[in-house]
């Protein structure tokens, strides 16, 4: 095991110079999100909603597809009770780290998650980035007890639709160990990123998305089975699953393993999107592992905890969970999903998938400009998506499908997308 006190780079010459990703991703990205803004497309300031349609600050109205709140938990009178509360008794925030003080929210909430996982540990950040920062370079060092790492160390895969929030700190996991991205839609990818990394004596770390911010489900089940062989672990950031499977909502991977944690995988989920409130959380086996990181993850030692209005609407939130609340809206969520396939006759990214997240494509940019104005026109608000969320020169339209969108909603977005006027017409 790598000693904590340890996890850099010994002073010594300097290493060959690698590639500036950043510099090469701004040379290489078009002016798109900036005409975006400068229409009115994106970047729209709300000034009041009700339920999922929005008054924007030159006085429109609209319906919006942009919230990654799939469940509308947000808006759920027993959230916003319990951060009534606590503000009334504690105020807005008590600044310091949680191994300093806390209120009693905190272990409220890390409980009730536990209850969701199925007596798994789990540990709240303020984001999943926040999760992130903490876990992986421990789970790298070999510093959790329940992930073992081979003498020589660890090397980290990232596949390369994984989130920005994990493409950025690569940088950060290259100290621990060397860091490779692959190419899933390759099967022979990872196996063969594997071979190598073992040919190393190193462990490998896989780092996956579970549903993709912007299309796609990984199998995360059939990459583990893949990544066991090697003594590998499974990193799954599922973000965008949480809350919108499994009966007590624990979300799109853990419902995918079976309704439990296998042996070699780190969930890590986030409270701000499905689940309602604010922060991230990470899942791990063992009172073992929390001890490690409440005492090491830089996030959870030199960092606030989670804001306490917020904290305790979490609360409220994972009560919904676990008293099957949460469970109805979801029925609401794959209703409305289906819909809105039949109504865009199955011809949207992730159509048909356990997925909220549908995907208009477009093969140039010019072309999705004129569908998003269309949409605008038309009081349907969603995210433009241009290089590098996409590729290079294409575009996308994402709509976030919710529990909250009422028929009319759906049909309108339909409509202005101009893929199944017939079919709209026919429904009123």
């Amino acid at each position: 095991m790598t000693d904590l006190m340890d996890l850099h780079t010994p002073i010594g010459p300097p290493a060959p110079s690698r590639p500036n990703w950043v510099a090469s991703r701004v040379s290489r990205t078009s002016d798109s999100l900036d005409r975006a803004f400068e229409e009115g497309l994106t970047g729209h300031v709300i000034t009041a909603r009700h339920g999922k349609w929005v008054q924007l600050d030159d006085d429109s109205e609209g319906v919006e597809f942009v919230s990654c709140s799939y469940l509308g938990l947000e808006t759920h009178p027993d959230l916003i009770a319990a951060a009534t509360e606590a503000m009334r008794i504690f105020g807005l925030h008590f600044s310091t780290s949680r191994n300093r003080g806390r209120p009693p929210y905190l272990r409220e909430l890390e409980d009730l998650l536990s209850v969701m996982y199925g007596g798994a540990q789990v540990a709240a950040f303020t984001s999943v980035s926040s999760v992130h920062l903490g876990v992986l370079p421990l789970l790298g060092a070999g510093a959790l007890p329940s992930y073992a790492v081979a003498d020589a160390g660890a090397a980290f895969l990232v596949e390369k639709t994984a989130h920005a929030s994990i493409q950025v700190i690569r940088g950060v996991l290259e100290q621990i160990g060397p860091t490779w991205r692959f190419d899933m839609t390759d099967p022979a990818a990872l196996p063969a990123a594997l071979r190598e990394v073992a040919a190393t004596g190193r462990t490998p770390i896989v780092l996956v998305d579970g549903v993709g911010s912007m299309g796609g489900l990984i199998d995360v089940a059939s990459m583990l089975a893949t990544i066991e062989p090697f003594g590998g672990h499974l990193y799954v950031d599922d973000a965008h699953g949480i809350s919108i499977e499994g009966p007590l909502g624990a979300g799109y991977a853990f419902e995918a393993f079976g309704g439990s944690l296998p042996p070699h995988v780190v969930l890590a989920g986030s409270l701000s999107k499905a689940f309602g409130g604010a922060g991230g959380f990470a899942v791990v086996p063992s009172p073992d592992d929390m001890r490690v990181l409440r005492k090491f993850a830089n996030p959870l030692v030199f960092g606030h905890s989670i804001m306490l209005p917020m904290l305790a609407a979490n609360v409220a939130a994972a009560r919904l969970h676990v008293d099957g609340e949460v469970a109805r809206l979801q029925r609401q969520l794959w209703r409305n999903a289906a819909e809105f396939d039949r109504l865009t006759a199955g011809s949207l990214v992730n159509a048909g998938l356990r997925s909220p997240v549908r995907g208009a494509q477009f093969d140039t940019e010019d072309e999705a400009f004129d569908a998003a104005r269309r949409l605008k026109q038309a009081g349907v608000l969603v995210l433009p998506a241009f290089y590098p969320t996409v590729a290079r020169g294409t575009g996308l339209m994402r709509f976030g499908v919710s529990a909250l969108h009422q028929q009319h909603d759906l049909e309108t977005a339909a409509r202005a997308l101009g893929l199944a006027a017939a079919s709209v017409s026919s429904t009123r």
